[in-house]
């Protein structure tokens, strides 16, 4: 009980800056800026001003075990059907954006001498959905607060000139509606800024776009598994480099207590259970999407669930930005955001220059 009455006052207050990030973005007579982006910097500028011990567990309650639970009811508001919906053409392109994220991304992130947490949070969220896949990938690697933060103000900078440029390049390059649409739905990050850059241009194309941006969230599913298979590998590369490490700090001629260790982490190693190595919100969200893609969830559940979700998150990312300081960005330099920079220039290019090739233009 007592646990539950330290986490409160935070978790309040963290629900307090959604409501208002929420309300913010309403209020802007263009949704140039998502809500989690809005209580992120709330959050930021809360930790720069004043700090109250007593709200920290909250913080970290929110950032952590409620981030998962909306993670999971993310998964109820996603359909594979929705893939039927828009085409063949829409995953054409975005299967070539996202091997431009992440495959370009990777080596981007190695000559700029990124962490490759930041890296790939980066590549997601310019890939995929934004803060959504941000937050949705973060948890899985046990990405610091910090990075998370350096990865959505990297593809928030991005998205604020894309919004403006976009309609500008579509007239110019005499692009349909249909065309446009596609292009911004693949091109651009989170789906407010997707919703205003294509309504700019064309109610249809605005239609269009967001549609692509649905579709597109859906790439959450596969790269959550995989990344979280590929953080399970290194952690149990990990823990054998450390066995390894251990092993030889023992003279070679006391075997008996090599063979000790050795057997110790050959236990270790066989009583680990899957859900400790897979996480178990990972499961729930992959659950929640196949039983809502087969007709299992009421659509006005699933809208519910997509609310609470989108709610939660923003929440989280307040929770985020309290633990993060702007002086501790600062200190990450521009690499962060010239990695955004790059990736989403590349993507931008790569998804005109597809629809060019499929004879879309």
């Amino acid at each position: 009980m007592n646990k539950i009455i330290k986490i409160i006052p935070g978790v309040l207050v963290c629900f307090l800056v959604a409501f208002v990030a929420q309300w913010i973005e309403e209020l802007l007579p263009i949704h140039m800026i998502g809500a989690s982006i809005i209580a992120m910097f709330l959050g930021m500028f809360g930790n720069h001003f004043f700090q109250v011990d007593s709200l920290k567990e909250g913080f970290k309650f929110t950032s952590k075990k409620l981030l998962k639970l909306a993670i999971i009811l993310l998964g109820a508001s996603l359909s594979i059907q929705t893939i039927l919906t828009v085409g063949r053409m829409s995953l054409t392109v975005m299967f070539f954006t996202l091997l431009t994220c992440f495959g370009g991304g990777y080596f981007i992130g190695k000559l700029l001498g990124l962490d490759w947490k930041i890296s790939n949070l980066i590549s997601a969220g310019t890939g995929i959905c934004g803060g959504s896949a941000i937050a949705a990938i973060a948890p899985v690697i046990e990405a610091k607060d910090e990075e998370i933060a350096y990865a959505m103000s990297a593809t928030f900078i991005f998205d604020m000139l894309m919004i403006l440029a976009f309609p500008i390049m579509g007239n110019a390059l005499g692009l349909s509606d249909m065309a446009y649409g596609l292009w911004a739905g693949t091109a651009v990050n989170d789906t407010s800024s997707v919703v205003a850059a294509g309504y700019a241009f064309s109610e249809a194309a605005g239609d269009f776009a967001t549609m692509v941006k649905l579709t597109r969230t859906l790439a959450i599913i596969p790269t959550v598994v995989i990344f979280a298979c590929i953080h399970m590998y290194l952690k149990k590369k990990e823990n054998q480099e450390a066995t390894k490490l251990q092993i030889n700090a023992y003279e070679v001629s006391q075997t008996e207590q090599i063979g000790e260790i050795l057997h110790h982490h050959q236990v270790e190693k066989k009583s680990v259970p899957f859900l400790a190595l897979f996480p178990w919100f990972i499961v729930g969200f992959v659950m929640m999407a196949i039983l809502n893609s087969l007709g299992y969830i009421p659509s006005n559940v699933s809208l519910l669930a997509k609310d609470i979700s989108k709610f939660l998150m923003v929440a989280a990312l307040a929770a985020i930005g309290f633990h993060t300081s702007f002086k501790d960005m600062k200190q990450a330099g521009t690499k962060p955001m010239l990695h955004g920079f790059i990736i989403s220039l590349l993507v931008v290019i790569v998804a005109i220059v597809v629809e060019y090739s499929m004879g879309l233009v």
